[in-house]
């Protein structure tokens, strides 16, 4: 995507964007998966891979709640508890742009929101009435 110029453009173009797992994780800085990659950079943070700990196992595969840290129209409807699938091994630390997290070997952002851009960790379409939700509330938020 740097290569190509489209980093650039996603930049400037300002246009709503929604990112879901590894598309949410691309939307920060920098990952240290296979050993450190630049990503796209339009939220600050870098993502790092979810810690070992007796009795979790990674990569974090299954249901688990969100919390909400700060109230959005991305997450109306999804309080406290929702429950949300994941699968990833790497995860965003809690930012100034986290919405709501999730607790797997520590807490991460699970949905984060940087002026129209959003992202989601878990996976809506998997997600049932969760992601509907949230998918929903997304193009309401950026449909004229």
């Amino acid at each position: 995507l740097h290569d190509s110029g489209l980093v650039d453009v996603l930049r400037q173009v300002g246009q709503p964007l929604l990112g879901v797992c590894l598309g949410m994780q691309l939307l920060f800085e920098r990952s240290a998966e296979d050993g450190g990659t630049e990503c796209l950079g339009l939220l600050a943070g870098e993502v790092v891979p979810i810690p070992p700990a007796p009795g979790v196992r990674v990569p974090h595969m299954g249901w688990n709640t969100l919390t909400t840290v700060r109230e959005d129209p991305l997450t109306t409807g999804l309080p406290d508890g929702t429950r949300a699938y994941f699968v990833h091994s790497f995860a965003v630390p809690v930012t100034a742009d986290t919405l709501q997290t999730t607790e797997y070997s520590g807490v991460w952002s699970a949905v984060v929101r940087h002026g129209n851009r959003w992202g989601a960790q878990f996976h809506p379409e998997r997600s049932t009435s969760a992601g509907s939700r949230l998918l929903t509330n997304f193009l309401l938020e950026v449909s004229p």
